[in-house]
C-alpha cells in the first residue's frame, strides 16, 4: 500500500489520540497534545537499549525522518517539542541495525536516505521545533536535538558524536550544523575525537541555546514552546526559513559527509568499530588510507 493510500485508510478511520490519523502508524514515536498548539514528542522508552535510553532501530530511525513532513501539514500543531524518557534523551544507532548496513547495500541505501531525509525535513518544516536533551544525547535523536530551532539540555546532559568512534566519518547534521553554530575548531575537536560536551559547556560554546537544571528542563522547553505558539505564526515560520538558508546553503558540505558515512559502512574500519564496541573495549583500527 503506497503511503498516500495509508493516509487516506487512517484519516477514514479517524482520529488517533486526539492527534490527525496520519500519526497512527508512529510507535517508536509518542505523541501528546498539549494546549495552545504544542506537540510534544517522546522518543519511546519501549525501543530503549539495556542501559535505558531510546535507540535509533530501523522503526525509529525511520519514524524520526517522517514525523517532520506530518507536523509541517498538520493544521492542529503550531509548535513541537522533542525529548526523551528515563535516563537520557536518547542512545546511538542499533548495533544490530549498524551491521546490517555493513553487510546489505540495500539497507545501506534505505537508511542513507532517511538519514538525508531526517536533516532535510527538520529544516524544512515550517513549525518552530523545541529540544528538550537530559543525559545522554547521541545518534539520530541527537540530530533533531541540535536541529532544533530552541535546544535546550540540563547543563549535565552528555552530547556525543560517535561517528569516528564507530569508523565511520561524521555525517549526519554534524557538518551542516556545528561548525555555524560552535565554530570549526570546536566542531573539528569534538567531532574528530569523539569527545562528549556537557550542557553546560555546549551553552558556553553555542551548541545549544540553553543550558538548565535538571529540575527546570521541562517547565522550561514548554514555556518556551508557548511563547513560539502563542506568537505570530507568520513572523515565526518565515523568521526560521529565512535563518534555515545559512543552513540549505551547506547543503552541500553535508550531501557529502553523509554520502562519505554511508562509504564507511562497507569498509573495514565500522566491523572493528562494531565489534569493540560490543566488547565494550577500544578500537584498534589498522589504518586504512583512503586517499
Amino acid at each position: 500500500m503506497s503511503q498516500e493510500s495509508q493516509d487516506n485508510a487512517a484519516r477514514a478511520s479517524g482520529a488517533h489520540e486526539g492527534n490527525p490519523a496520519f500519526y497512527a502508524r508512529y510507535a517508536a514515536l509518542q505523541l501528546r497534545r498539549h494546549p495552545h498548539g504544542i506537540l510534544e514528542i517522546v522518543m519511546n522508552g519501549a525501543h530503549a537499549n539495556k542501559s535505558g535510553l531510546a535507540t535509533a532501530d530501523e522503526h525509529m530511525h525511520r519514524e524520526l525522518a517522517e514525523i517532520w513532513r506530518d507536523i509541517d501539514r498538520d493544521p492542529e500543531t503550531r509548535v513541537a517539542l522533542i525529548r526523551g524518557e528515563g535516563k537520557g534523551f536518547s542512545a546511538g544507532g542499533d548495533l544490530g541495525l549498524v551491521e546490517q548496513m555493513a553487510n546489505d547495500f540495500d539497507v545501506r541505501a534505505r537508511v542513507w536516505r532517511e538519514a538525508r531525509d531526517l536533516v532535510y525535513n527538520v529544516i524544512n518544516c515550517g513549525k518552530p521545533i523545541v529540544s528538550a536533551m537530559h543525559g545522554p544525547a547521541v545518534g539520530a535523536g541527537l540530530v533533531a536535538g541540535l536541529l532544533a530551532d530552541i535546544s535546550i539540555a540540563t547543563k549535565t546532559a552528555r552530547i556525543i558524536d560517535g561517528h569516528t568512534r564507530l569508523g565511520v566519518a561524521a555525517g549526519d547534521h554534524a557538518a551542516i550544523v556545528w561548525p555555524l553554530l560552535c565554530g570549526m575548531a570546536k566542531a573539528k575537536y569534538y567531532l574528530l575525537l569523539c569527545e562528549p560536551v556537557s550542557g553546560e559547556e555546549a551553552e558556553r560554546i553555542g551548541l545549544v541555546s540553553l543550558a538548565v537544571d535538571e529540575s527546570e528542563l521541562l517547565p522550561k522547553a514548554f514555556d518556551v514552546a508557548q511563547k513560539l505558539a502563542n506568537g505570530s505564526q507568520t513572523a515565526i515560520r518565515w523568521t526560521k526559513y529565512a535563518l534555515n538558508n545559512w543552513l540549505r546553503s551547506a547543503g552541500p558540505a553535508f550531501d557529502t559527509s553523509l554520502a562519505l558515512e554511508f562509504m564507511g559502512f562497507a569498509g573495514p574500519d565500522v566491523r572493528e568499530g562494531i565489534e569493540s564496541l560490543r566488547a565494550r573495549r577500544p578500537a584498534d583500527f589498522k589504518g586504512h588510507d583512503p586517499f
